[in-house]
């Protein structure tokens, strides 16, 4: 009998990428990862469907976000990283962002990280800070209304207010 994706032991550094070919092995990794994620909500007692959205809305921060767009390892303990996702990525890169929509993404993230941890593969203090990040609702909600409302060459002071730059 094998061991399930749940009970395997994880290998942080595996998740590193700087070859393209480094990306698509992470992002193996990252399917894996999010199934036993999934699989761990089942296990919980969370429905199918709860499961669902919870891994879908982990699955679209981890994949298209962390490993995609900014090509850092999931297991990175940057703070800020889920602002940066909910406060303007997820923004700029959804055709019409709702705060319905970001709340439950922000749920899955949350969820997720609340697995990791329990797994030992995320620190508390980095859990204390993604529950923060993913609680600030009136922040995104406030961010999305901004982002409707520019005018001119009003992006790039919107931009700033919560940036996707490397500091």
């Amino acid at each position: 009998m094998s061991a399930s994706y749940a009970e395997l032991k994880i290998n942080k550094k595996d998740f590193d990428q700087e070859t393209l070919d480094d990306a698509l092995r992470v992002d193996r990794l990252c399917q894996d990862l999010l199934r036993g994620f999934y699989d761990a909500l089942l296990e919980g007692g969370e429905s199918p469907e709860a499961a669902t959205r919870l891994a879908n809305g982990a699955d679209y921060y981890v994949r298209d976000f962390v490993v995609d767009n900014r090509s850092r390892n999931v297991f990175d303990e940057r703070p800020g990283l889920v602002r940066q996702f909910a406060g303007n990525w997820y923004i700029v890169s959804t055709i019409e962002p709702d705060i319905a929509q970001l709340g439950r993404y922000l749920e899955g993230i949350l969820s997720f990280y609340r697995y990791l941890h329990g797994r030992k593969l995320v620190s508390d203090r980095f859990l204390r800070q993604v529950e923060q990040e993913c609680g600030d609702l009136a922040f995104y909600e406030r961010r999305i209304e901004e982002f409707w409302a520019i005018k001119g060459d009003g992006y790039v002071a919107w931009e700033k207010g919560c940036s996707l730059k490397e500091d």
